[in-house]
């Protein structure tokens, strides 16, 4: 009959999981320092939680659940917005070789832009790659909950997204698009639509 398998020591810890506390907290809070210190009282946490863990495993759960709750407390805090620029986060979480899928500056904005719930959920399912069931654990919410920031996030972001990649003149005539100068006459014309 097999037991628990041991828990290993703090240091095994923290080396395996500093990465994914460090990038929860960078890409919610997109201010680096903020992240380093978030990431420090929760591995200091850890350490004083560490008789209460029972496996490898609940600690990288409890780490999970900790990084984020602490991440949202402490933009609540200090009111953060997006300030600071990913290009100087360390390595992702995610296994090497597979694609960020926030490689775009201008996505991470979009995503930066949407209200605290609804953006963590977006950065545990795509940055940290949870099912929803995993995030509906985390954030101690409905699985149908998540589920519904999901699609509600996603259709706000391919609004905005779509916002942002019109052109100005487009948007407030939307007919812009489709108009030519006349090289003969001189005159604004209308291209056929179809």
């Amino acid at each position: 009959m097999n037991g628990p398998e041991p828990l290993p020591d703090f240091a095994w810890l923290v080396g395996a999981h500093q990465a994914m506390v460090f990038s929860i907290a960078l890409h919610y809070l997109r201010d680096r320092s903020a992240a380093e210190e978030l990431a420090q009282d929760v591995f200091l946490q850890l350490h004083r939680s560490l008789a209460d863990m029972q496996s490898a495993e609940h600690a990288a759960r409890w780490l999970r659940k900790v990084a984020v709750h602490r991440s949202i407390d402490h933009a609540r805090r200090n009111r953060l917005r997006p300030q600071v620029g990913l290009e100087d986060a360390p390595e992702p979480a995610t296994p090497a070789g597979v694609a960020d899928p926030m490689v775009s500056e201008r996505l991470r904005r979009l995503v930066a832009s949407l209200p605290e719930k609804p953006r963590m959920v977006m950065i545990l399912r795509y940055q940290e790659d949870l099912d929803p069931e995993e995030i509906a654990e985390t954030l101690r919410m409905p699985v149908r909950t998540v589920k519904s920031h999901l699609q509600r996030s996603l259709a706000m972001l391919r609004e905005k997204a779509g916002r942002a990649f019109t052109p100005a003149a487009a948007r407030r005539d939307p007919a812009a698009g489709r108009r030519n100068l006349s090289r003969e006459t001189g005159e604004v014309e209308n291209e056929p639509l179809g």
